[in-house]
């Protein structure tokens, strides 16, 4: 394996943080809102786009992300001649403290699974990266297949420590040729997974099924279950495309350029993560909107803390080495209190 590079970010990880945490609000909100089922055509055609691209798809991403980042900590650390364990379990354990006070706002929050899944894959990090790709991929298709969606992200970190293992963020160009191959074939798979994931859509409106004979509401019960079942089990094929596709796109130099906000946002990934939940909360609060909303009207509330979001982490990053939740996390792994304020 070639030497970690010290001081180099990589900033395809950043762009895809980014990007994972643009899904993941559209799927938290609904919770946080209080939001009642659809009824009228509109909620649920978009509750229908939500269950085929989104829901299922970036939380795997960013869990994928998590274990990739797991690697790269740990290696920078011992790289550096530091006491690269102890480091980790006290991130861990912030980490872990974030999630229980986050926990009390956000019940569907992933802090608290994510340090500890990570715990548990510490001492994958001394096996060989074939063994945590193979124990990764089976665990993974084991737990989508039937639809264990809170343990999917142990396989899913342990498929990020062995992808930083393979160091394939590094050598993306080296691969490009194969990168296309692949989400080529992914793209085909996820097209045949959303169309046979759309032969179970649910044919009925909610305000139908008092009408309905044993008979057909027993089949459309059935037919809720299974799409959403298929979602999850197609869904590290649809997150792995969507992962090729912006990696793909971002070899492009005006797709860097335009997309650099993405970038920023996925750099303070920690706070806008925690941020997106305290500003639904409060915006739901202020305009008295919880339990008073239907599903498409949260859209446009996901619209306007992605501008605010997206704007915020540009300004801050100016002035700023980290996010105000990242530098907190730093603090507590290195018991020091890193600069803060950039340089002039």
């Amino acid at each position: 394996m070639q030497p970690i590079d010290l001081n180099k970010r990589i900033h395809t990880l950043d762009y895809l943080r980014g990007f994972a945490l643009l899904g993941i609000i559209l799927v938290n909100i609904p919770a946080l809102l209080w939001i009642e089922p659809p009824t009228t055509s509109v909620d649920i055609a978009y509750s229908h786009f939500l269950a085929l691209f989104v829901e299922g798809k970036f939380f795997t991403i960013f869990s994928f992300l998590f274990g990739v980042g797991f690697f790269m900590f740990i290696s920078r650390a011992t790289a550096k001649n530091e006491r690269a364990y102890l480091l980790f379990l006290r991130r861990i354990a912030l980490l872990f403290l974030f999630g229980i006070v986050h926990v009390f706002f956000q019940p569907g929050e992933a802090l608290t699974v994510y340090a500890l899944f990570g715990l548990i894959a510490l001492p994958f990090y001394k096996m060989r990266k074939e063994l945590n790709l193979a124990i990764g991929l089976i665990l993974l298709a084991v737990t989508a297949y039937f639809g264990i969606k809170i343990a999917m992200p142990f396989p899913l970190i342990l498929l990020g420590l062995a992808a930083g293992q393979y160091q394939l963020f590094e050598k993306i160009n080296a691969h490009q040729k194969k990168l296309i191959v692949l989400t080529s074939i992914l793209f085909l798979l996820s097209l045949g997974g959303w169309l046979y994931q759309w032969s179970y859509v649910p044919d009925a409106t909610p305000s139908s099924v008092d009408t309905m004979s044993k008979e057909k509401l027993e089949e459309y019960i059935a037919n809720i279950e299974n799409f959403s079942l298929i979602g999850m089990q197609i869904s590290p094929f649809v997150s792995a495309f969507y992962v090729g596709i912006l990696v793909l796109l971002l070899q492009y130099p005006l797709v860097q350029l335009l997309l650099s906000p993405l970038r920023e946002y996925g750099r303070m990934a920690l706070t806008n993560y925690l941020g997106q939940t305290a500003l639904i909360l409060l915006i739901g609060l202020t305009f008295q909107l919880i339990s008073h909303i239907n599903l498409m009207s949260s859209l446009w509330i996901c619209i306007g803390i992605y501008i605010f979001q997206l704007l915020f982490s540009k300004v801050w990053l100016k002035f700023y080495r980290f996010g105000p939740i990242e530098w907190l996390w730093r603090m507590g792994t290195y018991w020091t209190i890193p600069p803060l304020v950039k340089r002039c």
